[in-house]
């Protein structure tokens, strides 16, 4: 079982004073890929107009634009929430960058105006791997993403 506070507190240590987002991306995409059991790729898509554009991850090659008319990533953000997909296989509209992901989670990641500025996507080779306990810790996680790539002030 995840720990979601000590990976969030581990995220906000490794990002603390570092005001680059890229390098906060690709470090925080290595975190997640790392502390999760059972994941075969985690990062982020950036929301570029009316696509999805590949950002920093960790994994196998990945899809590098997304169109927002389909997929688990466009409905997170085209409706700003988490989209938790037990079996991406029965998904309409899935998008098979990696044959081997059986299940996918995806959370929106809103800039300080609540506009959603990212996806965070996480794939399983297992299906239905994300409990509503992932769920609840990754919401939780991305909560403090989202302080870390757009703080305060």
């Amino acid at each position: 079982m995840t720990d979601y506070g000590l990976l969030i507190e581990q995220a906000v240590e490794l990002t603390r004073d570092i005001p680059y987002e890229t390098a906060n991306l690709a470090n925080l995409s290595a975190l997640i890929f790392d502390g999760l059991e059972k994941v075969n790729w985690a990062g982020f898509y950036e929301l570029k107009g009316d696509k999805l554009v590949l950002s920093c991850f960790q994994g196998k090659p990945a899809c590098v634009i997304l169109p927002l008319s389909r997929g688990v990533c466009a409905e997170a953000a085209r409706t700003g929430s988490v989209v938790n997909v037990p079996d991406v296989h029965a998904f309409s509209g899935h998008i098979a960058c990696d044959s081997a992901s059986a299940s996918e989670i995806v959370l929106p990641l809103n800039d300080p105006s609540g506009k959603v500025k990212y996806v965070l996507d996480i794939d399983s080779p297992v299906r239905s791997r994300f409990t509503a306990e992932d769920e609840a810790g990754l919401t939780k996680l991305a909560r403090a993403i989202e302080r870390i790539l757009f703080p305060a002030g």
